[in-house]
């Protein structure tokens, strides 16, 4: 059985769906001034709107929400439970937009990145120019200076963001696990090596191996698989450019080591082969490396989020 008092409450419950936070903020205002007339320089509207709203809104309710006297008016006793909980309420939404502007305000920042991989920096500016239309806020520059020194960089504060393919061991740093490929040998179909199903590590001593850059230590192929095994290719170029990489290659004047991925945006001649490294193919990790301190920033994390959306390929 439903007492008369919980039917009551039902009622007045079913009533506050029209409730606007313009109602809960007219209430808190007038009990707090003490009458319409000191309430409407505060609230911007005239005494006459103010006691048309207040009309309304005990109309709607079914019951006073003032006593009004000559000099003071004073909630009921409902008035009083409306007023505590608008203030929960409005105190609510002040915290709340309180908490968006500091959210919008870490959405600002200057992020400076930079990879021990050459092959990013041909996919990076397209990634660059993505973000400049999803978070105009935040400014992104590359920074190739820092290719052969990452961590060293970023732990100097020269970098913000290391594209990385081991995890470092430092206490300051913190590293997010982007994706993992695979590294191939790119030949002429020519070349004597073409013919083996995949290539070993003593496949290489003979080779001319083709590489973006000195010094080795930054080569995947070298620290992966040749300098574990202490094997020494037995010539080495460096050419920056993969275009004019792969122009040696077609011309069957070496080979070159890297994923199938580095090399979409290029035309990639017939007489092209790839082939795998080791039995089971040669895999490395990539990863976003960042400072401890800065994982609290906003566009610090919609850049991790963004770039591993773009770039987790399997």
């Amino acid at each position: 059985m439903i007492d008369f008092f919980s039917t009551k409450v039902y009622s007045y419950y079913c009533n506050f769906d029209f409730m606007e936070i313009k109602y809960f903020r007219l209430i808190k205002t007038i009990a707090e001034e003490g009458s319409i007339a000191n309430s409407s320089e505060k609230l911007f509207l005239t005494q006459s709107a103010l006691s048309h709203q207040l009309k309304d809104l005990e109309e709607q309710l079914g019951f006073k929400v003032f006593h009004r006297t000559r000099n003071k008016w004073s909630l009921t006793e409902e008035g009083i439970e409306l007023y505590n909980l608008g203030n929960s309420i409005l105190k609510s939404i002040d915290s709340s937009f309180k908490n968006i502007e500091n959210i919008r305000a870490g959405s600002t920042g200057t992020i400076k990145v930079s990879t021990e991989c050459y092959s990013f920096y041909q996919t990076l500016p397209r990634f660059i120019q993505k973000m400049g239309i999803l978070y105009p806020d935040i400014n992104l520059d590359l920074i190739l200076e820092a290719t052969h020194q990452p961590i060293t960089k970023l732990l100097s504060n020269e970098i913000d963001i290391a594209i990385v393919t081991s995890k470092p061991k430092n206490n300051l740093l913190t590293s997010i696990d982007i994706y993992e490929d695979k590294i191939f040998a790119i030949m002429h179909k020519e070349n004597e090596l073409s013919k083996l199903d995949y290539l070993t590590v003593s496949d290489f001593s003979n080779v001319h191996l083709i590489i973006h850059s000195y010094p080795l230590e930054t080569v995947s192929i070298y620290e992966k698989l040749l300098k574990p095994n202490k094997i020494i290719p037995a010539k080495i170029s460096a050419i920056p450019l993969t275009e004019v990489a792969l122009k040696m290659v077609e011309a069957n004047f070496g080979i070159m080591c890297l994923p199938k991925w580095t090399l979409k945006s290029f035309n990639i001649s017939n007489d092209i082969v790839f082939k795998k490294i080791e039995k089971k193919g040669l895999k490395r990790n990539h990863f976003l490396v960042i400072r401890k301190s800065d994982k609290i920033k906003k566009y610090i994390r919609d850049f991790i989020s963004n770039f591993t959306d773009e770039f987790s390929i399997e």
